[in-house]
């Protein structure tokens, strides 16, 4: 079957759940208030597309291709993000929630999550280099033999970095959510 290409193309309050989304590469495309949510996308290609106001959660993301994708307010519950397609692949989360999300093992170096809700997050044996957390609650979030050299989580919280299993070289904290790298030895700080 002949590949389907779609560029500058806008999709408003499209229920893809229940109405098929056609097979293909997506250009410079704008998807608000869409749900894609318990839907396979393997094979798809996103290039630099924006999502607002969408539901992801569950959906299938095998071999799934996103490049400078950009989710704004939108629901990525449960989202396998580790098995993307990794070639040029690069997104930016605003507002959004990623519960129960994987990066595991990926190389995602510069990544901007901004007011994210992270709970439950596997980011263990990635690459977070440079990485920015931007007032983000990551209450859960797995840390282990990940790469957060020169990352910020400075405005962060609900974090819990073990500085013996994980690389922090140069990365930013701050005073108030520092404790949140001495959980291990479960003592008070006031």
């Amino acid at each position: 079957m002949k590949k389907q290409y779609f560029d500058d193309l806008t999709f408003e309050r499209k229920d893809f759940s229940t109405n098929e989304i056609i097979s293909g590469e997506y250009n410079n495309c704008t998807f608000i208030h869409c749900d894609f949510s318990n839907i396979d996308l393997r094979d798809f290609c996103f290039e630099e597309c924006q999502f607002e106001d969408c539901d992801f959660s569950n959906a299938k993301t095998n071999n799934t291709s996103f490049q400078n994708a950009r989710f704004k307010n939108c629901k990525l519950l449960g989202i396998h993000f580790d098995e993307c397609n990794t070639f040029l692949l690069s997104f930016y989360f605003d507002n959004c929630q990623l519960n129960l999300a994987s990066f595991y093992k990926m190389k995602i170096k510069n990544m901007r999550f901004k007011n994210c809700i992270l709970h439950e997050v596997d980011f263990s044996n990635s690459d977070l280099s440079s990485a920015v957390f931007d007032n983000c609650d990551l209450f859960g979030a797995i840390f282990l033999s990940t790469n957060l050299e020169k990352s910020d989580f400075q405005t962060s919280f609900n974090f819990s970095i073990d500085p013996e299993q994980n690389r922090i070289n140069r990365a930013k904290f701050s005073k108030e959510t520092i404790a949140g790298l001495l959980d291990k030895y479960n003592i008070f700080i006031e």
